[in-house]
């Protein structure tokens, strides 16, 4: 009510004041030209009600993201911010990993934006990560204070989106030649070795990581993103923006390492090896009858082993075939494979991709241990080409049936960048030695592998 009688004040006196006269009440009335009467407050109280609308522009002018940008330590939101938007430019310009490096980039730039309280870093860390705090663990309590992407973050938090993903991989991969060619499970199993020689090298002081950031550094070897992800939230949450960022930026350089990899371990005739004829050479001596019969029993047989023996990998690799399963079984679950391959496995994606940008705040990621992730991370990816390579020229010292090297290079997860990088190689030495068909069944167990390799881990550490 001041603040009216102080405007009809302002617009008495700009019709024309011809008089004042005293009121026992209310201070003072305006007697105008038109010899109408309005009442108006005293002259204390139109300053008071000036002096209130200044606090409140005040207030909102400083709760503007724009002015928290250059406070404090807001330089640093500028800094991430503009990191965001260059993953962005990779991802929609260079086209690098753009189904989960955009959404990584866009909740990124969102969690770094001040004052809009989408995701509470501290609250993880200090709360829900706390075994002193009453909040130790503590869903209720994220729900009842987090912003979005703190409530989405708990998906990532339980494990739940990248299983999904591995649901919807599981129902576009075709085990198919690794079924005809079950040695190739023997290279994926090889190209594990770089997540663990990685996590020893790791382990040296002058890196100053602890176990399980080592392990979820050594992960990033097996080239796969979901499964870094599911371990890196098991063991070392505080480390996961970084280490998404390092495996999906390393597996959309596959087509810079392996090349440079393989130019370093292997000689022009190796890769001149030509898989076709040394079928014919040496024909396989057991041949697949009820191929259909056998995709349908592998999902269920693999999930079942690998329950008995690496009983934590059972999330990643139950989905999977779970998926797989729906896909061989045909027509009959062509609904649910449809979901789980599409809807399903594009919401999961993009909410992974929003949770694991939100948090790479600046204290998480503008610091030395980032750098450390980005050298471990390449250590672990070109150990994991090597020790596949390396075991292929193994096996060609004491078999008859030589195979090309470049199929041991690809029993990492990235399918299927890996196996066309490899092929478009094996052309360049011998235009007529296509071996997609070879690589994508070391590829396929390289899936498998990173899983189990992360159960592992996860069993000895978590």
């Amino acid at each position: 009510m001041k603040r009216v009688k102080c405007l009809i004040l302002a617009f008495a006196a700009a019709l024309g004041v011809s008089a004042f006269a005293q009121d026992s009440n209310e201070g003072f009335v305006l007697i105008v030209e038109e010899s109408a009467v309005i009442e108006a407050p005293a002259v204390e109280e139109a300053a008071e009600a000036d002096l209130e609308i200044g606090s409140s522009i005040e207030e909102f002018v400083s709760s503007m993201g724009i002015v928290k940008l250059f406070q404090g330590d807001g330089w640093k939101n500028l800094v991430m911010i503009a990191i965001g938007c260059l993953l962005l430019y990779l991802a929609i310009v260079k086209k690098y990993e753009p189904l989960l490096l955009l959404p990584i980039a866009f909740g990124m730039i969102l969690s770094n934006l001040p004052g809009a309280g989408l995701f509470d870093s501290d609250m993880w860390n200090n709360e829900f990560l706390n075994p002193a705090s009453p909040n130790y663990h503590s869903y209720g309590y994220i729900m009842a204070h987090g912003g979005l992407l703190d409530i989405l973050y708990m998906g990532v938090k339980a494990g739940v989106y990248p299983c999904l993903i591995f649901l919807g991989v599981g129902a576009m991969t075709d085990f198919g030649p690794l079924i005809a060619n079950p040695k190739s499970l023997l290279l994926g199993a090889a190209a594990q070795l770089g997540i663990f020689a990685t996590f020893l090298v790791t382990q040296i002081d002058v890196f100053g990581f602890s176990v399980a950031q080592s392990a979820s550094i050594g992960i990033i070897g097996g080239a796969d993103g979901p499964t870094a992800i599911f371990l890196t939230s098991k063991l070392a949450p505080e480390l996961l923006g970084p280490i998404a960022v390092a495996a999906y930026s390393y597996m959309a350089l596959v087509p810079v390492i392996i090349p440079l990899v393989v130019k370093l371990t292997c000689t022009k005739k190796e890769l001149k090896i030509n898989m076709k004829e040394q079928d014919k050479k040496f024909p396989p001596k057991n041949q697949i009858k009820n191929m259909r019969t056998v995709k349908i029993i592998f999902p269920i047989a693999v999930t079942t082993i690998v329950a008995i023996f690496v009983p934590t990998a059972v999330s990643l690799i139950g989905m999977l075939m779970f998926g797989n399963l729906l896909k061989e079984i045909g027509s009959d679950t062509s609904r649910l494979f449809d979901t789980i391959s599409n809807s399903i496995m594009n919401t999961a994606t993009v909410f992974l991709g929003l949770c694991v940008g939100a948090t790479m705040t600046s204290e998480a990621f503008l610091n030395w241990t980032t750098i450390g992730i980005v050298i471990g991370g390449f250590l672990a990816f070109a150990l994991s080409i090597t020790a596949g390579i390396c075991l292929v020229k193994l096996f060609n010292l004491f078999t008859k049936k030589k195979i090309n090297p470049l199929i041991g290079a690809t029993g990492l997860s990235a399918v299927p960048m890996a196996s066309r990088v490899c092929n478009d190689i094996a052309t360049k030495y011998d235009p007529k030695n296509h071996v997609l068909n070879y690589c994508m069944s070391s590829n396929i167990s390289g899936v498998i592998g990173s899983a189990v390799a992360a159960g592992v881990l996860i069993s000895f550490l978590g």
